[in-house]
């Protein structure tokens, strides 16, 4: 376009830009096709292509969110699906290379199919904007957003349902996944990467993670948490954690008679008694009182009995043997008794099976018998001198260490006193104070065990104790 000007006697042109006219059709391959036909083709592409992103999308979240355990399970149910499942998830950087090709093969598809529709009616910068935005948006709402969402919440079967088409888009884009998957192997070798996508299952730390997530989001209670910690404690334990010490050992010598064992088990309270030929250190067996009473009540006339008759046969075991093989092994053996002694072949103290239950379900109190943690507020704690220090931590969240001579809060105070104790007398070891409350002849029976407040904490930093601590540390009051 150009303007005269009268006053320079000089023309002005200016560019001009002039929409390109609507195409009336299209032709493609010598075929003449609607523009409002091309255009609902195109349209209609793009939906099958969301369908398609969608399909990928979701087959992410639900393959990658399978638990193994459940996949094993359905491997051993059976079914073309499962087995088809479980041949993807065998090869997992394979699987994810598979998605990602497939999601981005359709959605760059799509935003150029939509450019170039949208070219027919707008101008290119126009056309790109709005085909960017609007795909942007359909993939963000319906190719992500709702079927990851969906995947979810349906995992498992979901995954039973996409696994033989996602199987067959496998071997559709093979020669690009197989492209895809060597150069990608390249670029972690090359970077230090790991090619592996999982690994075959969760560890015990992320397990113990979620029963502590489990109990503040209220799935499980707090009890149920303990037995469950307690467990992964089991595999951990040995015999001397959980053993009857030999000081609490009731026994009977093989010299005694039938009515003197029976009042032995009676008056102890106990089922069962070892017996022992000179010392504790030479256990022979074990009786039980059952059998005790019906062979002396119920027995053939005539026949008189000795205890001898009754010993059944005693498992001496290492005070070092694991208690979740020691279980295992007193089942194998029938045995509800086992004697543990230590590297000299003396007796170190007796575990039962009531020992070993109780390291899982906590423990299992008779009549008067006092608990072995007494709460008296959220800080301290009073507990009988045997009690596991694992336990006692637990208890108030500290961090009282073990040793290699010593398990019980009874053997830590000793440790680093250095010597025996009295009543009353008390030690602080970084931000936990102990009490000794209760000493028979030489044993600790009861301490009380609180952890000081930060202030106190701070109090307490230039007199806190080592590993080695001289008995003068320790304060009577």
């Amino acid at each position: 376009m150009c303007i005269d000007s009268a006053a320079s006697a000089t023309t002005v042109c200016f560019p001009t830009t002039i929409a390109p006219a609507p195409l009336a059709a299209v032709e493609i391959g010598g075929v003449a096709i609607g523009l409002g036909l091309f255009t609902a083709l195109g349209a209609a592409v793009i939906v099958l292509l969301i369908g398609l992103s969608a399909f990928f999308s979701s087959s992410e979240i639900a393959m990658f969110s399978l638990a193994p355990h459940r996949l094993e399970k359905l491997a051993e149910e059976g079914g073309a699906s499962a087995e088809t499942l479980a041949d993807l998830k065998s090869d997992p950087h394979r699987l994810l290379v598979t998605i990602l090709v497939g999601n981005n093969i359709v959605n760059i598809a799509m935003s150029s199919i939509a450019t170039g529709l949208l070219s027919f009616y707008l101008t290119g910068g126009a056309a790109v904007a709005i085909a960017t935005l609007g795909i942007t948006a359909l993939v963000l709402l319906f190719g992500e957003s709702a079927p990851k969402s969906y995947a979810v919440e349906n995992t498992e079967s979901w995954a039973l349902t996409i696994a033989r088409p996602l199987k067959l888009s496998e071997y559709v884009l093979m020669p690009l996944i197989v492209t895809f998957d060597y150069l990608t192997r390249q670029v972690n070798r090359i970077t230090g990467g790991r090619a592996a996508i999982e690994t075959s299952y969760v560890t015990r730390d992320e397990i113990r993670d979620i029963i502590r997530t489990g109990e503040r989001e209220g799935v499980i209670e707090e009890d149920e948490r303990e037995m469950l910690q307690r467990i992964f404690r089991f595999t951990n334990t040995i015999a001397k954690e959980v053993m009857t010490p030999r000081l609490d050992v009731t026994a009977i010598a093989t010299d005694a008679d039938i009515e003197e064992a029976i009042e032995t088990c009676v008056q102890g309270g106990h089922a069962r008694l070892p017996i022992y030929d000179g010392s504790l250190d030479n256990v022979i067996g074990v009786v039980h009182l059952r059998d005790l009473v019906r062979d002396r009540d119920y027995g053939e006339g005539g026949i008189d009995l000795e205890l001898e008759d009754l010993i059944e046969p005693v498992l001496h075991v290492p005070e070092s043997k694991n208690v979740d093989e020691l279980f295992s092994e007193m089942r194998r053996e029938r045995m509800h008794m086992v004697i543990v002694i230590d590297e000299f072949g003396t007796t170190e103290g007796i575990v039962t099976i009531e020992d070993l239950t109780e390291e899982i379900v906590g423990e299992i109190l008779e009549g008067g018998e006092d608990e072995p943690i007494e709460r008296v507020d959220d800080e301290t704690v009073v507990v009988r001198g045997e009690v596991n220090i694992d336990e006692v931590n637990e208890a108030l969240d500290i961090d009282l260490p073990e040793g290699e001579e010593f398990e019980t809060i009874a053997g830590f105070v000793f440790n680093r006193a250095g010597r025996l104790v009295v009543e009353g007398e008390e030690l602080t070891y970084e931000n936990v104070r102990i009490t000794v409350e209760n000493v028979e002849n030489t044993r600790i029976m009861k301490a009380r065990v609180a952890r000081l407040p930060a202030e106190d904490e701070g109090d307490e930093a230039e007199g806190t104790e080592t590993a080695d601590v001289e008995p003068e540390e320790v304060s009577t009051d």
